[in-house]
């Protein structure tokens, strides 16, 4: 495919940006054409998104979808639906749409083979066009989900197990710690969730202080069952559980991981395996979702399956103009390449939710943040932004002054919820009213010229500041499904147009390599070959 850089769309993208891109004005937008809101806003699987207050018009999302189509966005799309081995780096499929595929999916035909999407035909019907393997796969995805949502019945069932504590790190935590807080009216009460990943032993000795060892399950998630932080936290659990008088190690421990010796051999009877085809930060809809399915139960974790599948089958099939993550995807090229924004915050009006930036740092910025393109070739052009944010209405009171006046144009995302579920009168009304407040004052700013009468003076807004506004009905599980599968494709689509491998995470492995060479040096105290300022701050601790 052609990179971005070198498509006619990109040429006539950047002219069009240097004509009146940099001078769009939204309220002007507003001003000329009434019907703004009905052009750029859109229902999707579980929710409405209003792109109404962005920089973009017509002419602009236009060229986006030209830009698409030459860098074969839809394509590269359609290829990671049939399998192919789209991880370029490390020669494996991306599947995580398999891992939320029914157990009678249909299989869409693209290019004389097949993709999985979501539900009617027989799997044998579509053996014969096949080549990339869906059919052994999505068997070996079902046995597993069986498995581990059988064995989440169990612990649900099981009085005696009042804590589930999670050890991972990443991937392993993020997502599943994520789901379980955003999904908190839907768990099992009678149990306590816990997560820990950080190798910071304050974390994990914070946690087992609330637990006792006859009624905690520890869940191990670890692919390899090697990742330094996780297994230097499990070892430190078992010999806890161990010293308060645990001594049943195989009905308090289970493992997600590949490598089931290594489990065995930590005293591990059950375990749950994925795929290499499974990146850790895609793969809450694998056996790493095990503690959402023991807080939601087997029904709830379907619901949030299918929740993920309807986007799917909507990313996979709708038009580009009506594609939601095809028009967030283009958005945020239009916004890092053209207007030059570094970063994008994103704010959930619903407390619930105080996970999903955290969630959605590691999809976006791990995923595309990538400096070379799927060829090695180093990139022209900039790549995934600065991805944050925290819940409504506390960012209001602590980082919003920045985004109303400071001197960066950060483009807002409000993520609200139409339906509260508890009963606490006024509240929720109050908590719409301030993010709908928040985006209608980033657009129409404030007006003070000042004690002379011509400046800007301090109470001065400049307004135009983009946002967009999604709207989920409920916070459910089929919802939270839906939202997440959104970002994944969102980002798969930003991450095809540059032309970058989005399912490689190269970046995160440097540190650790040398991480264990300081950890060995600090043991012995020796710092020959190292630079100065490492070999003073070891001796500094060391003294």
């Amino acid at each position: 495919m052609t990179r971005c850089d070198q498509t006619q769309a990109w040429n006539m993208l950047t002219q069009h940006y240097t004509a009146q891109g940099h001078v769009f004005d939204v309220r002007t937008a507003f001003a000329q054409d009434p019907a703004r809101f009905t052009k750029f806003s859109q229902n999707a699987p579980q929710m409405l998104c209003d792109l109404s207050k962005n920089h973009l018009d017509s002419a602009t999302e236009a060229l986006l979808f030209e830009l698409a189509s030459a860098c074969g966005v839809e394509q590269k799309r359609d290829a990671m639906l049939r399998g192919e081995p789209i991880n370029s780096t490390e020669g494996r499929a991306v599947l995580h749409t398999l891992l939320r595929a029914d157990k009678s999916p249909q299989f869409i035909e693209i290019s004389g083979n097949v993709t999985v999407i979501s539900s009617h035909i027989a799997i044998e019907n579509i053996a014969k066009n096949d080549p990339n393997g869906l059919q052994d796969k999505l068997q070996a995805v079902h046995a597993t989900r069986d498995a581990m949502l059988a064995y989440a019945s169990r612990i649900r069932a099981d009085s005696t197990i009042t804590d589930v504590v999670n050890i991972g790190i990443g991937g392993s935590d993020l997502g599943p710690q994520m789901a379980v807080l955003a999904l908190d009216e839907f768990t099992d009460k009678s149990k306590r969730f816990h997560f820990v990943s950080n190798v910071d032993g304050h974390e994990l000795a914070a946690t087992l202080a609330r637990c006792q060892p006859h009624s905690t399950l520890f869940v191990i998630a670890s692919k390899t069952f090697t990742t330094i932080e996780t297994m230097t936290n499990a070892q430190s659990a078992k010999a806890w559980f161990e010293a308060h008088g645990g001594t049943d190690t195989a009905r308090h421990f289970c493992a997600l991981t590949t490598n089931v010796a290594a489990a065995k051999a930590f005293g591990i009877d059950t375990t749950f395996g994925f795929w290499d085809w499974v990146g850790g930060r895609y793969s809450v809809w694998s056996a790493i979702g095990l503690p959402i399915a023991i807080a939601i139960g087997a029904d709830g974790f379907q619901a949030f399956l299918q929740g993920a599948r309807d986007m799917d089958a909507h990313f996979a099939s709708a038009p580009m103009a009506q594609n939601l993550p095809m028009r967030l995807g283009l958005l945020d090229v239009w916004y890092r390449n053209f207007h030059r924004y570094t970063s994008r915050c994103v704010a959930p009006y619903h407390a619930a939710l105080k996970r999903l930036p955290a969630y959605l740092q590691q999809l976006e910025m791990e995923s595309n943040g990538k400096r070379v393109d799927a060829n090695g070739q180093a990139l022209p052009y900039a790549t995934s932004p600065v991805v944050w944010g925290e819940p409504g209405t506390n960012g209001q009171h602590a980082f919003f002054q920045l985004l109303h006046q400071g001197s960066d144009v950060i483009p807002m995302e409000f993520i609200a919820v139409k339906h509260a579920t508890h009963t606490l009168n006024g509240h929720h009304d109050l908590l719409l009213a301030n993010a709908l407040a928040q985006a209608q004052a980033f657009m129409l700013g404030k007006s003070d010229a000042g004690a002379d009468g011509h400046g800007q003076g301090h109470a001065f807004f400049p307004g135009n500041r983009p946002s967009s506004f999604i709207v989920l009905d409920k916070l459910t599980p089929s919802s939270l499904g839906a939202l997440i599968a959104l970002y994944e494709h969102r980002v798969f689509v930003s991450g095809a147009v540059w032309g970058i491998n989005s399912f490689d995470q190269f970046g995160v492995e440097l540190g650790k390599v040398l991480a264990r060479d300081i950890a060995t040096r600090m043991a012995s105290g020796d710092v020959a070959g190292l630079d100065g300022s490492t070999a003073g701050l070891m001796a500094f601790l060391a003294a």
